[in-house]
């Protein structure tokens, strides 16, 4: 019978060559962050808030391209959520709409985390930005929102 020959701990030289390099740490949890770094900008690196940004600016391409003409100038933007006094006692409002006058624009003002909130999906997130965003700009032209988007 064969001798047993312990073999040689990682990381300790043996006779056969130089030293080798461990693959693990040395309490053996593996590598620490991510596997593969992610370069700015590659869809798996953006986060909920462009995504969400994304969405909104998809529905305004929509509404702008068939209502340019009649609505002037509007800034649509994005917050995080609305500034509510302590005793509000209503839900928390998705949007406003701040009229403007003399030089300033009309703003559209959508809020992030109430609509996501809301939705449980990306469609449905989606839907729900395009219903918001239609009832306000319906406010704003003075019309109903089936006459901004007749898909309801």
């Amino acid at each position: 019978m064969d001798p047993v020959v312990p073999s040689p701990s990682p990381g300790a030289a043996d006779d056969t060559g130089p030293l080798r390099r461990r693959s693990r740490d040395r309490r053996g949890r593996g590598m620490r962050g991510p596997g593969v770094l992610r370069r700015p900008g590659s869809p798996a690196a953006r986060t909920a808030r462009t995504r969400f940004d994304d969405v909104v600016l998809d529905v305004v391409a929509l509404l702008e391209a068939r209502w340019h003409d009649e609505l002037g100038l509007v800034e649509y933007a994005v917050e995080e959520m609305p500034l509510v006094p302590d005793d509000w006692d209503e839900p928390v409002p998705l949007s406003s709409l701040i009229r403007g006058s003399g030089g300033s624009p009309t703003r559209v003002v959508i809020f992030r985390r109430p609509v996501e909130h809301r939705a449980e999906d990306r469609e449905q997130l989606r839907s729900l930005v395009l219903t918001v965003l239609v009832e306000q700009v319906a406010e704003l032209l003075g019309r109903s929102p089936d006459e901004v988007d007749p898909r309801g």
